[in-house]
């Protein structure tokens, strides 16, 4: 997809097949990387699939060969400095602070916070993962309430090289058991579709070429129970993981998250530890395998 294209069609696309509203994020050539303008454009789509009273699941895919790499750190349309109407809390504009105020307030809202509303969405959400789920990609597919993964998908957390203990939304412990959680992010390793099954982290595997079969046919046969029954025991589930701790330890790590920047802003080249894009891919690459399996 030329940069041109991705412009004028916007970074997500929607389409409503039938009762499932079709969510896809559409910047390929940057491996779905998610910009503000991605999130804010997210967060557009989701609204007009509550709003639709036809739509009775929602599908969120990525265009492409991969789900998401994660949030956009280095490519020429990232707007991490650029204010955007703010819709998942009350924090302040960023773009025109400094520091920690800039970024705590930023990261509030573009993450922590429009993870938490996605979450909440009161209709069933599948994620159809292939390739990379990386980082804040890791984010868009844990606030699912099911994940349909390729053979080849793959799911990574580098960012503790960064000095830093985490996606901003920390739902580990939650997706996995604990000792899983510390070995994804000790090593920063990919773990496989595979292993992710077998932790209970994705619900089923498929071929590439069969995924979005796989998830339309299991999003129509979700559509069948009824709307409410759907949004009530979406909620029971939901409100079994807080009770868990899972509300309550997203803000404690959200915290410590951003000691971490806070951290490198005073000892290393930047907020985050000197480690650009090219570097942490280089890691990433020399490090396929995938945490007690084989790579993914």
């Amino acid at each position: 997809m030329s940069a041109a294209r991705n412009a004028s069609s916007g970074p997500v696309r929607y389409e409503r097949q039938g009762p499932v509203a079709l969510v896809t994020m559409d910047r390929p050539d940057y491996r779905n990387a998610q910009n503000s303008t991605m999130t804010y454009a997210l967060d557009r789509a989701f609204y007009r699939a509550a709003d639709d009273d036809e739509v009775k699941v929602v599908v969120l895919a990525g265009a492409g060969k991969h789900f998401s790499a994660g949030h956009d750190i280095g490519t020429p349309e990232r707007d991490a400095h650029l204010p955007f109407d703010r819709k998942a809390g009350l924090w302040w504009d960023h773009s025109d602070k400094e520091g920690a105020e800039s970024r705590y307030a930023r990261e509030s809202e573009v993450y922590l916070g429009m993870c938490r509303r996605w979450r909440e969405l009161p209709k069933p959400v599948i994620a159809a993962v292939q390739g990379a789920c990386v980082a804040g990609g890791l984010m868009l597919a844990w606030v699912c309430d099911l994940i349909v993964a390729t053979e080849d998908a793959f799911f990574a957390d580098p960012v503790v090289r960064m000095g830093i203990p985490g996606v901003e939304y920390f739902a580990h412990p939650w997706v996995m058991p604990p000792r899983i959680a510390k070995e994804f992010l000790f090593t920063g390793d990919r773990m496989s579709a595979r292993r992710a099954y077998e932790v209970g982290m994705v619900n089923r595997v498929v071929p590439r070429e069969q995924l979005n079969d796989a998830v339309r046919e299991l999003a129509l046969r979700i559509a069948e129970m009824p709307r409410l029954g759907l949004a009530l025991t979406k909620r029971a589930v939901n409100q079994a993981e807080d009770l868990q701790g899972l509300h309550t330890g997203l803000d404690s790590v959200f915290g410590l998250h951003h000691v971490a920047h806070a951290h490198n802003a005073e000892v290393a080249r930047d907020s985050l530890g000197g480690m650009d894009i090219r570097a942490m891919r280089h890691h990433a690459e020399g490090r396929p395998s995938s945490p007690g399996k084989a790579s993914g």
